[in-house]
């Protein structure tokens, strides 16, 4: 098993990057399953580590841990109060939009009730077009296939809003086994070698709880989005694994 990719790590906090299909903790959702990103990420660097948000199982990209309980509490209270800047790429049916803020009240998906139980919560994601590819081929009832290359950043924190919000607005992730449609879903991972959930947590900044300055981390995708992109002639927009540290005042743009 190769070891796990620490995009940063001092003494009060790592950040890690997440490989698609691999759960964070065990929990109810892991049936059988007898490994977990919490427990090879303890193994490798040797020291208890605490997680301070979620991603999704398919969902790849920049995983944050705390290493003491105080800083997790402090990031926890962070990324709850909406003070971290979230950035994920994901490939999308369709031509997107150029720019749109999708703003779609979602219930919450706890598992504990059904969905039409939960309170609809306020819900708000920010998105971008970077690129779109027309193929010629017929794979639904149009003959030809259009994707697109979104960023996506979300404003809320609501389980699977990204998914969600782009099905809801009809662009689905390619991958999507729940939001998507099964025959895009197919179609790259048959013959594109892509067989996955395409949605990659690539842009992370946040305040550092105990130093007081901005870390800004960049996480590079893997092998099989990495492809794609070369497939698609979207090489221009690959991110890379790289961190800054900038004042607190100082702003930051990640795009």
């Amino acid at each position: 098993m190769s070891p796990l990719t620490l995009l940063y790590q001092d003494e009060h906090l790592v950040a890690v990057h997440k490989p698609s299909g691999l759960l964070v903790h065990r929990s109810a959702l892991a049936r059988g399953e007898t490994e977990f990103l919490l427990q090879r990420l303890r193994d490798q660097i040797g020291r208890r580590v605490y997680p301070v948000h979620r991603l999704d199982r398919p969902t790849s990209g920049v995983m944050l841990f705390a290493l003491t309980p105080e800083v997790a509490a402090s990031l926890c209270q962070a990324f709850s109060e909406q003070q971290i800047d979230k950035r994920y790429l994901a490939v999308v049916r369709g031509v997107a939009p150029e720019r749109e803020r999708l703003d779609y009240a979602l219930r919450e998906e706890d598992g504990t009730r059904p969905k039409v139980d939960m309170p609809a919560m306020p819900a708000a994601t920010e998105i971008i077009r970077l690129d779109s590819v027309e193929l010629p081929i017929q794979i639904d009832r149009y003959p030809k296939a259009r994707y697109s290359l979104i960023e996506a950043r979300p404003l809320t924190g609501r389980r699977h809003q990204i998914r969600r919000h782009l099905s809801r607005r009809g662009y689905p992730i390619i991958g999507d086994a729940k939001h998507g449609k099964s025959v895009h879903n197919r179609f790259f991972a048959h013959q594109l070698n892509a067989p996955r959930l395409l949605l990659a947590a690539t842009q992370l900044a946040f305040e550092h709880p105990v130093l007081g300055q901005r870390i800004a981390l960049e996480c590079a995708l893997d092998a099989p989005m990495t492809k794609l992109f070369h497939h698609f002639g979207w090489a221009g927009h690959l991110p890379l694994n790289r961190r800054r540290r900038v004042p607190v005042t100082e702003a930051l743009p990640l795009t």
